[in-house]
């Protein structure tokens, strides 16, 4: 049996951008992907603690330490600029597996700077 799981979360991280005429995804920056585990092109589901909006993306990256959350196209228009949203990916596994695996968690600060 496969069982699909939390493989990463950004938790409570600030919008900073909102680009209606981008093609469309979230781009993140570079250093929250790497502490995240996630990649250009990932399947994500953005949370937005604001408005209780929830709704699924692709990660494209973002300059490396800019603490750029930027939502584009059609998802521009379910965040503002200052929204705080949350950031999971899942991972299809099988159970056994899925019992002792641990996710990628971050926890940024009020800037969207990863916590030293």
């Amino acid at each position: 049996m496969q069982i699909q799981v939390v493989k990463s979360k950004i938790h409570r991280v600030k919008v900073t951008g909102a680009d209606l005429n981008y093609i469309g995804s979230i781009t993140i920056d570079e250093a929250l992907m790497d502490a995240s585990n996630l990649i250009e092109g990932e399947k994500v589901a953005i949370v937005n603690i604001n408005n209780g909006e929830r709704f699924e993306t692709y990660v494209i990256k973002g300059s490396r330490n800019s603490g750029e959350i930027t939502l584009n196209g059609p998802a521009a228009r379910k965040v503002h600029a200052g929204d705080i949203i949350i950031i999971i990916s899942y991972a299809l596994m099988p159970f056994e597996e899925a019992k002792s695996f641990k996710p990628w968690l971050v926890f940024p600060d009020e800037n969207t700077n990863l916590l030293k």
